[in-house]
């Protein structure tokens, strides 16, 4: 389904879609459009495209064609979702000791939207950091 979402050819790209959106959230999934994991968020990032294009917009990033934020986000898993409000990095508490980021598939998409709504108003109020509706820390899977 990454074709169906917008992807940034470039770093000025990704800069600029940080910098210009106001009122929404931006999401970025960085990855590579090949890889199963990615296969996966994409698909659910499509599903709630058009259910969360009120206060979130949604972006693919290729991490081979820009390279550009790899070390500055950390960026080694196979795939990464960011979130960025007003220019600034909203890190997101999800109970895996890595605010930063998501660096797993998620399949469910209302968790999903559930996390973008939940970064959305705590980024509105002025909070960098959120947190998750739902403790994702490995404890509880056993």
């Amino acid at each position: 389904m990454s074709y169906f979402l917008p992807h940034l050819p470039s770093g000025w790209h990704v800069d600029e879609a940080i910098k210009s959106e106001e009122d929404r959230v931006v999401v970025l999934r960085f990855g590579h459009d090949w890889d199963s994991q990615c296969m996966i968020m994409d698909e659910t990032l499509y599903g709630i495209s058009e259910k969360v294009q009120n206060f979130a917009v949604i972006y693919l990033v290729d991490i081979t064609e820009v390279p550009d934020f790899n070390k500055m986000y950390e960026l080694y898993d196979p795939c990464t979702v960011m979130f960025f409000y007003r220019n600034k990095h909203i890190m997101i508490d999800l109970g895996t000791g890595n605010n930063n980021k998501i660096n797993w598939a998620m399949d469910n998409k209302q968790e999903m939207i559930d996390i973008i709504e939940t970064v959305y108003r705590g980024a509105s109020k002025g909070r960098g950091l959120v947190v998750s509706p739902k403790d994702y820390s490995t404890r509880y899977r056993y």
